[in-house]
């Protein structure tokens, strides 16, 4: 039950050498390229809306199909398997709320699509994006709730 001092004595030599020897991590690097990934993702985003802007839309009307847009494009390089490499090489800087909400859904499904359209794809969509999907669901139904009450 309890560890021996031999043994805690090991597990503490393990320890620094896997410090010594684990790779660095490039956190400039990294961040740069969040930054810059993600300011992209959003110039995209930005000039999308200022095209339905020019094609008439208001601002509130040129969000919705800015987004619907920006979906598409992340599920379809998803699908591809483009926003995976990009993922890879941007971290977290490609899981901008929209377009990694979307990569969220569609990455599990093809992963599980050789088990069938129902118990692969239907199945796995919702397994990474459905607890956020719950629970954003759940608290806006709580919050319209109290703000019923006020009313």
């Amino acid at each position: 039950m309890f560890k021996s001092k031999a043994s805690q004595a090991e597990q503490q030599q393990y320890q620094e050498k896997f410090e010594q020897l684990k790779p660095k991590t490039p956190i400039l690097k990294n961040v740069i390229w969040a930054f810059i990934v993600g300011g992209l993702i959003c110039m995209l985003g930005q000039f999308l809306m200022n095209y339905f802007v020019s094609l008439g839309f208001s601002n509130k009307e040129a969000a919705g199909p800015t987004s619907v847009v920006l979906i598409f494009l992340s599920a379809l390089f998803t699908g591809l398997g483009i926003y995976d490499e990009l993922g890879r090489r941007a971290g977290a800087g490609s899981i901008v709320p929209i377009t990694g909400f979307a990569n969220s859904i569609v990455a599990p499904a093809m992963e599980f699509k050789r088990e069938g359209y129902v118990f692969g794809i239907g199945a796995k969509m919702f397994i990474i994006a459905g607890p956020v999907l719950v629970y954003g669901i759940s608290t806006a139904i709580l919050i319209g709730f109290i703000y019923w009450l006020r009313l």
